[in-house]
């Protein structure tokens, strides 16, 4: 049985924070009850809007503390390509002397990653260890974010998938923006039956075209009194820093197993600013732009820290000047990120506390992806309406 949790959640314009206990026990007092309608309602509203729009970062592939083993944290990739044991590599330790990064102070993975490739572009790597120091970094990261999939670990972005994707069809597809190099969403959606459009073709070897974005999947009838639908449960998947089954093959992207060398991704580095506007990065932030602007849209930011400065500042632009958007950010630390004046987060999430005060639709969740996941409606995917509609059509075609 799974512990009890609690989920803290503050809605625009609101001077406090509201707790909210969930017990998994068949004793549940339901307490609290009238705030966990509260939270539904908004929830469900917030839904239902005619478009949304995900970004998920690292933290929908991370474990808790407790839970099965999933994909790296910063701080792991710091251990997984500096360290020999408990004490660091003595390639690791000549690389700190190249660069002058002063280890002792802290661990930044991104940043010592950042200087190498700076040494790397002024030539000043006499020995060629920063440059050995990099490829093997990033072998170890595309073995380490290619790990097995188990039932277990893909359960909440399989219910994730599940609710979100069963909208009414005659909404814009769901469109989800991740920055993971896993194959997570892929393979959840694999296993619930979902249809993914990704930017590949759909015979193989699947190669990338963006076009293929522009494509949507109908049900055609056999009737031709009856008219063609949409097809339920697809939705549009854009992998912002590429993922571990991109391989760059001369100027094509190929699904496959990607070998260090050639794998299309992005990787922990300050230069991953300029990298992503090159393609097919570059087509991906273009979209991810495009929705932000899109009116009557509902964005999800569920486990990302604001720390990539091109995917952060476009949403607060987009608060700024869009007047029909609605923003909801889940994160397991977003109370202290917002409250707790002595931390040392990302300021943007002062910024986005500014813009929630001024009045902004900006609502904050203190939930995990796997605590949100499960606080998401159950959307059908037509509403009562359409199914009304949907019966007259059937009566009415059997009576003639």
């Amino acid at each position: 049985m799974e512990k009890d949790y609690e989920i803290s959640w503050r809605l625009s314009q609101d001077n406090k924070w509201v707790s909210i206990s969930v017990k998994n026990s068949e004793n549940d007092p339901e307490r609290n009850q009238e705030e966990k309608d509260i939270l539904k309602r908004f929830l469900l509203s917030s839904m239902q809007m005619q478009n949304i729009v995900v970004l998920a970062g690292s933290g929908t592939s991370m474990s808790g503390k407790d839970g099965p083993k999933m994909g790296p944290s910063m701080s792991d990739l710091w251990e997984l390509c500096t360290k020999e044991g408990d004490s660091y590599s003595s390639e690791a330790k000549e690389v700190f002397g190249t660069v002058r990064y002063k280890y002792e102070e802290k661990q930044n993975f991104e940043e010592l990653l950042s200087l190498c490739e700076a040494v790397l572009q002024i030539d000043n790597d006499n020995t060629g260890i920063v440059k050995k120091f990099v490829s093997n970094s990033k072998e170890r990261i595309l073995k380490r974010c290619n790990y097995k999939k188990t039932n277990e670990t893909l359960a909440s972005h399989q219910i994730f998938l599940h609710k979100l994707s069963r909208r009414r069809t005659r909404d814009s597809r769901l469109k989800l923006f991740t920055t993971n190099y896993d194959t997570c969403f892929e393979e959840a959606a694999s296993k619930t039956g979902i249809v993914v459009i990704d930017g590949f073709s759909f015979t193989k070897p699947r190669h990338y075209d963006p076009r293929f974005f522009d494509f949507d999947i109908v049900r055609r009838t056999s009737n031709s009194q009856k008219i063609d639908s949409y097809l339920e449960g697809v939705f549009q998947l854009y992998k912002l820093h590429g993922s571990v089954n991109w391989e760059r093959e001369k100027n094509v992207i190929i699904e496959k197993e990607a070998t260090p060398e050639g794998v299309c991704m992005i990787f922990p580095a300050r230069g991953k600013y300029q990298q992503s506007y090159i393609q097919p990065h570059l087509e991906i932030m273009a979209r991810y732009l495009a929705a932000l602007r899109e009116p009557n849209t509902c964005i999800i930011v569920t486990g990302f820290g604001f720390n990539d400065a091109h995917l952060a500042e476009p949403i607060i632009s987009a608060i700024k000047t869009n007047p029909h958007l609605k923003v909801i950010i889940s994160d397991y630390n977003a109370k202290n990120n917002l409250i707790d004046k002595n931390t040392k987060c990302n300021p943007v999430w002062s910024e986005l506390y500014q813009l929630a005060e001024e009045g902004s639709d900006v609502a904050f969740i203190n939930a995990s992806f796997k605590d949100f996941s499960k606080l998401i409606p159950d959307l059908s995917s037509l509403s009562p309406a359409e199914k009304m509609a949907q019966a007259v059509k059937s009566i009415v075609g059997d009576a003639e």
